[in-house]
């Protein structure tokens, strides 16, 4: 038996250790990507839930239609209401999203939102330059 016929097989191994390698990254890198996915979702209905639940204090709805709006908001943006300060003049809204079993089996993330309701920015339906974004 000759030396190369040994190392025959050594390739295979290595090709094989390489595509197993390859595999767990990009399940790590799917599994972040997922995680990231989720959180954003998460904020975006934090802060939908908190600007219904303003939205329908701004109306006059009462606070317990304000919180309905919220949780309803949130269940739209894939996310569970967990709690929502829905009276006074502002809004504080925490919503849960859960993250798929390969990415954390029970696991969720969590996010917060608030709306101020401000009574110079609502004028006969119009909105005040100084209410704009960013102000």
């Amino acid at each position: 038996m000759d030396e190369q016929s040994g190392e025959r097989g050594a390739v295979t191994v290595i090709m094989l250790a390489v595509f197993v390698v390859g595999a767990f990254l990009a399940l790590g890198v799917a599994r972040v990507g997922v995680a990231a996915g989720a959180r954003a979702r998460a904020e975006t209905a934090a802060d939908a839930a908190a600007l219904a639940a303003a939205d329908m204090l701004a109306l006059g709805r009462g606070p317990s239609v304000a919180l309905e709006a919220a949780r309803e908001t949130a269940a739209a943006n894939g996310a569970q209401l967990v709690s929502c300060d829905c009276r006074g003049s502002e809004t504080l809204a925490e919503v849960i999203v859960d993250l798929p079993a390969f990415v954390g089996a029970g696991d969720s993330v969590s996010a917060r939102a608030k709306a101020e309701i401000r009574a110079d920015c609502v004028l006969n339906g119009t909105v005040p330059d100084v209410c704009g974004p960013g102000n």
